[in-house]
């Protein structure tokens, strides 16, 4: 007589709690959005401790990803700090770009884009101190970037468009260097704010204080526009 088939057996309980239990597999993660948060991180820890101080494990914890992953994506903490730095000067390239001062009067131009220097630096401390640590190493990793090379030459090219207009338009003096301008109305910033503890102290004001912060903007802008200004 032929053997009948044996009938399938009932899943018991215990078959579905080892299904339950086995290890599930997990969604692949996305790429752009591990190195970008791998990218906020290393700004992070730059900013608070320099290239000397950053430590690859802090900075890997706090992006949710291990130090195999950093090193796949940027190679190294130096090759990281380059890709810190770049993304740094790009954001606020950018929001220059979003000013749109080649579309303004050439007084106006100029005041705004002192104004924005001011409020940027305010706004975003860890860029004057990224900047701190990469003059420090005497900027031999923003040497090897092309990228950030490229993004500067419209930025000088913006400036003097607006300085050629004003010098057509008879308000500004001819002969204006666009990289010295820029580079004097970075300063008159970066300095003042670099230094708020010390000259705080030494001149017994608060130099933070909004009264002292307008008064400083008012004060840069009459320098900057007193010089450009045709006499």
């Amino acid at each position: 007589m032929p053997r009948q088939p044996t009938p399938a057996k009932a899943p018991t309980a215990r078959s579905a709690k080892a299904r339950a239990s086995a290890p599930q597999r997990k969604a692949p993660r996305d790429p752009e959005q591990t190195r970008a948060r791998i990218l906020v991180a290393a700004r992070n820890e730059f900013a608070r401790y320099g290239l000397g101080g950053a430590r690859v494990d802090r900075i890997a914890a706090a992006a949710g990803a291990n130090k195999r992953m950093l090193y796949y994506y940027f190679g190294n903490k130096d090759a990281l700090f380059l890709a810190v730095l770049e993304g740094a000067y790009e954001h606020i390239r950018d929001a220059e770009k979003a000013l749109h001062l080649t579309e303004i009067d050439p007084p106006e131009a100029i005041r705004r884009l002192i104004a924005f220097t001011w409020e940027y630096y305010l706004e975003h401390p860890e860029f004057m101190t990224l900047l701190n640590s990469a003059n420090l190493h005497r900027a031999r990793h923003l040497e090897k970037s092309t990228k950030v090379r490229s993004m500067h030459s419209p930025f000088v090219a913006m400036i003097e468009e607006i300085l050629e207009r004003g010098r057509r338009a008879g308000v500004f003096r001819a002969g204006v260097d666009p990289v010295q301008l820029y580079v004097s109305i970075a300063a008159l910033t970066y300095f003042y704010l670099g230094n708020k503890y010390t000259l705080s102290a030494i001149f017994g004001r608060d130099l933070m204080s909004p009264r002292a912060r307008a008064e400083r903007l008012g004060h840069m802008t009459e320098l900057v526009l007193g010089y450009l200004f045709k006499t």
